[in-house]
């Protein structure tokens, strides 16, 4: 069952006096449930924008947010927000939604409340992500940044949302810690019926628990596909690049030496498709007309 749908979905941003910032500029994916879909780009590609933008956080300009069978970009705010009950949102810095002042234990318990569980204890959540029961009468500041990502998804799980959405999670964490804190993710959102949107810079956590992989590029979707299609046989050179990278110890990664600059301004990104500027097989038609997409937004992979 697919649990989330994306549409054409554009996000722009208007600051008086600046030119219009078109974060997302016609992005589609889905997730059903019980799958995990890795979204990967480089910083400011509109990522974060779009899981915003799922989340209710970001309102969407155009395009339709299907969740659970339902439209919700139609709806006011009181009703979307309604709609989007049923999604919960792990940030890079669990500080975005622990509450320094609260104990662990009494802001699970919210979560608990808010999904009618009488049964299940704060310290039972804590456990599931592999905590000891009695760190629920802590506060937020006692914990190092591994424990603090793990109590935010205890925080998240405990509301029983049947979509999660990791924006960034473990980027702010040692590496040492990256990979046990994704598969944890993935591991209790399967087990519960969930879908997983994961957003992360790091390739190689990605691989290890997707079970789909979308690349953004400056706002829009350039490739998706099963993750072992992807890593295996990229299409889009950006993906090609993407793949390639050279992991860094931050666990970003570094886009090889043959692919030159920085992502455009999305406030002025270039005619045609947005990758060719940096594009190493560029052709003529790529500069003049934007490619379409059929899982692949690149003139390369066009049907005839």
């Amino acid at each position: 069952m697919t649990l989330l749908s994306v549409d054409d979905l554009v996000v722009e941003h208007r600051t008086p006096g600046r030119p219009l910032v078109r974060a997302v500029a016609g992005a589609s994916l889905t997730v059903a449930a019980g799958e995990v879909v890795g979204l990967v780009g480089e910083s400011g590609c509109g990522k974060s924008t779009l899981a915003r933008a799922v989340c209710g956080l970001n309102p969407a300009t155009t395009g339709t947010i299907t969740f659970e069978g339902h439209p919700v970009t139609p709806l006011g705010l009181r009703r979307r927000n309604r709609a989007l009950a049923g999604i919960q949102m792990v940030f890079q810095d669990p500080y975005a939604s622990l509450n320094p002042r609260r104990r662990v234990g009494a802001q699970i318990a919210d979560g608990l409340r808010a999904a009618g569980d009488t049964t299940t204890t704060s310290a039972d959540m804590l456990e599931r992500v592999g905590l000891p029961r009695d760190f629920a009468d802590r506060h937020p500041h006692e914990f190092s940044g591994g424990q603090r990502q793990r109590i935010a998804i205890a925080r998240a799980l405990a509301a029983r949302p049947s979509l999660l959405i990791g924006d960034e999670p473990i980027s702010a964490l040692d590496a040492s810690a990256q990979a046990q804190v994704a598969r944890l993710m993935r591991d209790l959102a399967v087990s519960s019926g969930a879908g997983l949107l994961f957003i992360s810079h790091d390739l190689s956590v990605v691989r290890l628990i997707a079970d789909r992989i979308a690349v953004m590029y400056l706002g829009k979707i350039v490739e998706i596909g099963r993750t072992a299609e992807v890593w295996e046989d990229p299409r889009h050179p950006y993906t090609r690049a993407l793949l390639g990278a050279i992991p860094a110890p931050d666990g970003a990664g570094v886009l090889p030496a043959e692919l030159p600059g920085d992502v455009p301004d999305p406030a002025d990104p270039p005619p045609g498709c947005r990758f060719h500027p940096r594009c190493p097989v560029a052709m003529d038609v790529c500069r003049e007309r934007e490619p379409a997409f059929t899982p692949v937004a690149c003139w390369l992979h066009e049907p005839a």
